[in-house]
């Protein structure tokens, strides 16, 4: 069955259901697939055809997903791409993945010569069913690009049954059902929150847009004015609902907050358990095949460090550089493969992440015999000091451990004599000295592990999905 099937099925079944909301706006599932067959419909009159691929450069409203719905029934190839950036880089986006149209509501990327303005004409409702029976499971539907750190992104391609495959977990790890209650409170172009605001209307819960910017006051009134029963946000945003002063617990009535991008800090998961909510999830994920595993509020204390065990039909292997499976215990490459996981990038070279079915995504990490993921770096982070590997985040974890830091970041320098040489970056909350931190991982760490240097800084550069941006902190220390 194609994606959007699912909907037309919903449209019958529970048509006066509202399944979507977005301030004063509503749809019942019944409208929602009326509003599907006239986006549908309009593509057409425009020249737009199944197997295009069609840039998406949208605000992050309702009308947003009424695209994404439309394209998926006219079986064309969804390119996200955020309304945010320049519109340089949209436009090479859209150049480099070859796309055939472009969708926006301003002026500025209409430079791109098949650029279509999508206006409030478009949503209207068409009792007219649009079918295109090519449209099936094997049909591609999704370029998911990252948000990227550097370069342009590669773009692994989806099919309508790959994508479905990636809310199969949302159903059996994290308990989503039809009687949901979702806030959409994270951009649209993310995988996470086009994709849980998408699994929300294909399982027939209902979705509450509130998309940034908001202050986090406005978040937590809204979230408690409709009864929210399940949230997704990035760590970047919790971090500044952490930082806002409010009354009381600020989700109580969340069953699910969902976490991802990055992972929280021991010390951050338990002011959320104290002030936002006691059901926090943490998913480990990645755009080539979405959730890979969860910690659990139950997991927290007992592996504070583990980003969980693998979902629903993941299966997770650490292996050496030639493949081969390592016992429990031993740090290696993190692979993993499932019914969700591209199988190739659309464009770029596969040969490094791709292998005999699986993928990998770059990070080290070792498995207990409990089945716990421990990631500790990406690959290309290693340091390898006078020939001894070293993982940045064994190191980082112990920094973090001072209570006065709150975030640390461990790179690797060119040395003469050893060929590297660690380097740390904290951000404080107190007054701590270099001496003291050294010192302190002089009492945890191997000798050869304890940094040799340590900035502080008032902030780390971060991607939208919080993730610290090494690179630019190495980019600091040039001269």
């Amino acid at each position: 069955m194609a994606f959007s099937d699912v909907i037309r099925l919903h449209a019958r079944h529970r048509s006066s259901k509202v399944a979507l909301v977005h301030g004063e706006k509503q749809w019942t599932y019944a409208q929602l697939d009326a509003a599907v067959n006239a986006v549908c419909w309009r593509l057409e009159r425009h020249g737009i055809r199944y197997g295009e691929i069609i840039g998406v450069s949208l605000q992050d409203t309702a009308e947003h997903l009424l695209v994404l719905l439309a394209l998926s029934r006219v079986g064309a190839v969804i390119l996200p791409v955020d309304r945010r950036w320049h519109v340089r880089e949209r436009l090479s986006v859209c150049e480099h993945f070859q796309a055939q149209w472009i969708l926006t509501e301003t002026d500025d990327s209409l430079e791109h010569p098949n650029a279509v303005r999508v206006d409030a004409s478009w949503y209207g409702s068409s009792d007219r069913p649009y079918r295109d029976e090519r449209v099936v499971d094997a049909t591609p539907l999704l370029l998911s690009l990252s948000s990227g750190t550097t370069g342009m992104p590669k773009g692994p391609r989806a099919t309508h049954l790959q994508f479905e495959s990636r809310f199969v977990p949302y159903w059996i790890d994290l308990g989503f059902t039809s009687r949901d209650r979702y806030v959409s409170a994270t951009p649209l172009y993310f995988g996470g929150g086009r994709g849980f605001s998408l699994a929300m209307l294909y399982a027939g819960a209902t979705v509450f847009m509130f998309p940034p910017p908001y202050e986090p006051r406005q978040l937590i009134e809204y979230a408690a004015r409709v009864r929210a029963t399940q949230l997704f946000l990035v760590p970047t945003l919790l971090r500044r609902i952490l930082a806002a002063e409010f009354q009381g617990l600020a989700f109580p009535t969340v069953e699910k907050l969902v976490s991802s991008g990055s992972m929280l800090h021991m010390e951050e998961r338990v002011q959320i358990k104290q002030r936002l909510t006691n059901n926090l999830f943490e998913l480990y994920a990645s755009t080539e095949g979405g959730s890979v595993s969860m910690l659990s509020p139950q997991d927290f204390e007992d592996y504070p460090d583990s980003v969980g065990r693998p979902v629903f039909r993941v299966e997770v292997m650490i292996v050496d550089n030639d493949h081969k499976p390592l016992p429990a215990g031993e740090i290696g490459r993190l692979r993993y493969r499932s019914p969700a996981s591209a199988l190739a990038y659309y464009k770029g070279d596969s040969a490094e992440a791709f292998h005999e079915g699986w993928f990998y995504p770059g990070d080290l990490a070792l498995m207990n015999d409990q089945g716990y993921i421990y990631l500790k770096g990406r690959s290309k982070d290693m340091i390898i000091r006078g020939g001894v590997n070293i993982y940045p985040g064994d190191v980082e974890a112990v920094l973090v451990e001072a209570p006065q830091v709150s975030d640390a970041a461990v790179v690797g320098v060119p040395s003469s004599e050893l060929g590297e040489e660690i380097v740390a970056f904290v951000v404080t909350t107190a007054p701590i000295t270099q001496e003291a931190l050294i010192q302190m991982c002089r009492g945890r760490l191997a000798p050869y592990k304890v940094p040799r240097r340590i900035y502080f800084l008032e902030s780390f550069p971060k991607n939208a999905m919080g993730k610290t941006l090494k690179a630019e902190l190495i980019r600091q220390l040039s001269p």
